[in-house]
């Protein structure tokens, strides 16, 4: 059998795992000497090289002293937190990255649980140790404390927690047990991840063949791709095989066997236990799905993550403008998207209606479902989606909410707005610690729905220098009414295009969401009403030519700039009472209601 290692690299948002593979890579020998590297090359949607995060774990590996690592790079934010807990079904021990300034966050608290649940081998690496502000003493001493509650409260007594600290930056290429250290390359690290401390993967490899399928891919030539680790026994190409769903048992001939090879993926005619494979042959598998040789009488444990927390309604664009932007328009089609898109992240789940043309799809967050829904639109579909609304659930006759632990690192002189702030969506604070220069990290408890269309506005009381972050903690008594926001909208009465004349002569109604020359329909919203109450006005209104000509009679019209309407601002934004309208080409927010006669103008 092949000398494999199985590790996964952890961590919360921007603490620069990617960024760290990259230089892993490097030093490895991956790449040729002339060969041009590419950036943050883990990351490669479309979406997560525009958003510079982690969306979907990837597989990957390197070869050092004669043992191959397999290495897996996990998403670090919490809305993600059903693709961590998959990937350490896959590995036998993790690599924690923590900021030297920033330090443990709610989501590093969150893989270390599930590390530990799963009784994984721990090494920490205090990332970004050339930063200015660095602090690296006190982080470590926060990592301990963190990890000692967590053995405390999993009940783990006889867990080994002599774990080894590493110091380093993944950007400049260098680690070291020395925090001092500000140069040297990442070999320390490297053979940490072959010496003893990182066990092989102790399964059989004599046994009946078993795989856990923990992810899924999709090839245009070999269709779909079932990736997992091989937990028993050894699979040969064109072998038949068994594969238990969630319904019943099918079978079918393994058509391709690839293992990970650096960042591709290279073909083989087996694979031993412990092995990271992907297989093709059968195209109806689900994540949770194991497959296996003839003789084995039953499936090993069906993957169970944390259930969602957060639901949103989806439709069909019944707007005016539909089916002008879009190539997809039917419900049939919206369902196929949603089922595709629940297919390939087990922590979503979607729901039929009374209603044929909406459906109710179901995440761990609203940025979770934002993604989901611009990969949608760029398939060419045009669809309506709601605001985000909590999954509630009664115990012992009691409504319950979920809540969410929130920390936010902010300048001194933002904690007032911030924590008046977060008091108006029923946040209770839980504490507040000086940290860093000038800075404050201060912590919340918040019922989840308190969290929905917070983000841009903490960005804009803090300046865009806030920092924040959460995990889901539980449910909790529901705690009552909650006004979505405070403000009303400005609504289209007619159809027609907007002139500069109007849009100028309502600049005072409130702040503008379109532009001159835009064409809009009777019941879509053009802004944000100064009160708050919702206001009807006419943005299509051109000025009354006059036979009079003098100079200087005609003022010149200048509008404020617009800002650019994105999915994830408008979904943050609207109301119960509206819906975001989303095509190839255009955001519009609208009312459920269209006529303006059948509305009510008080919220």
């Amino acid at each position: 059998m092949n000398k494999i290692k199985n590790i996964a690299i952890v961590a919360h948002v921007d603490h620069g795992k990617t960024t760290l593979i990259d230089e892993i890579f490097k030093q490895s020998g991956i790449y040729r000497d002339n060969q041009q590297a590419t950036e943050r090359v883990m990351d490669s949607g479309d979406l997560e090289k525009e958003r510079g995060i982690t969306i979907t774990a990837k597989n990957c590996s390197v070869d050092w002293k004669d043992i191959k690592l397999n290495i897996v790079d996990t998403p670090g934010h919490a809305d993600f937190g059903g693709e961590v807990e998959r990937s350490l079904m896959m590995v036998d021990g993790i690599l924690l990255l923590v900021d030297a300034a920033e330090g443990p966050l709610p989501q590093t608290r969150y893989v270390l649980q599930k590390a530990l649940e799963r009784n994984l081998k721990i090494a920490v690496m205090i990332n970004k140790i050339d930063r200015q502000d660095e602090r690296h003493e006190e982080v470590k001493g926060e990592v301990e404390d963190l990890i000692l509650d967590l053995i405390d409260q999993s009940g783990l007594e006889d867990y080994d927690i002599d774990i080894p600290f590493f110091y380093g930056s993944g950007r400049d290429g260098y680690s070291s047990n020395d925090p001092s250290k500000r140069e040297g390359t990442l070999e320390p690290l490297l053979d940490l991840f072959v010496g003893d401390y990182y066990p092989f993967p102790n399964l059989n490899p004599e046994g009946d063949f078993k795989l856990l399928v923990t992810n899924l891919a999709y090839s245009a030539y070999l269709g779909t791709l079932m990736i997992g680790r091989i937990v028993e026994g050894k699979v040969n190409k064109n072998e038949q095989v068994q594969i238990f769903g969630k319904e019943k048992t099918s079978k079918f001939k393994v058509g391709s066997i690839q293992v990970y090879k650096g960042l591709e993926q290279a073909d083989v005619d087996s694979a031993d236990a412990g092995e990271i494979i992907s297989i093709s042959g059968f195209n109806d598998a689900e994540i949770g799905d194991t497959v296996s040789s003839l003789a084995v009488p039953n499936a090993l444990e069906r993957i169970e993550i944390e259930p969602p927390t957060v639901a949103i309604s989806v439709s069909v664009n019944t707007s005016p403008l539909a089916g002008r932007e879009g190539e997809y328009l039917t419900s049939r089609k919206l369902e196929e998207f949603l089922v595709e898109a629940c297919r390939n992240n087990v922590a979503l789940k979607y729901e039929t209606t009374e209603d044929p043309k909406i459906f109710i799809l179901k995440g761990r967050g609203e940025l979770q479902l934002a993604i989901v829904f611009e990969e949608i639109r760029r398939k060419g579909f045009e669809l309506m989606v709601s605001r985000p609304s909590v999954i509630t659930m009664e115990v012992d006759g009691k409504l319950q909410e979920p809540f969410e632990k929130v920390v936010v690192d902010i300048p001194e002189d933002c904690t007032g707005a911030i924590t008046e702030k977060m008091a108006t969506r029923k946040g209770i604070m839980e504490g507040m610690s000086p940290y860093g220069e000038g800075r404050s990290k201060v912590e919340f408890i918040i019922p989840s729905r308190g969290l929905i269309g917070l983000r841009s506005q903490f960005l804009t009381l803090t300046r865009g220098e806030g920092l924040m972050s959460s995990y889901f903690v539980g449910y909790r008594d529901h705690i009552g009414k909650m006004l979505a926001r405070t403000n009303g909208a400005l609504i289209a009465d007619r159809k027609g295009k907007t002139t500069p004349y109007a849009l100028f002569n309502l600049l005072s109604s409130g702040k503008q969401f379109v532009k001159p020359g835009e064409e809009v329909y009777e019941g879509m919203v053009v802004g944000e009403h100064t009160r708050t109450n919702d206001l009807n006005l006419n943005v299509c209104r051109e000025k009354h030519l006059t036979s009079v000509r003098t100079a200087g009679k005609d003022e010149n019209i200048a509008l404020p700039p617009i800002k650019n309407r994105t999915l994830d601002w408008a979904i943050d934004w609207i109301d119960d009472d509206e819906w975001v309208e989303i095509t190839p080409e255009n955001i519009r927010i609208r009312k459920k209601i269209l006529p303006a006669n059948m509305r009510h103008v008080k919220r």
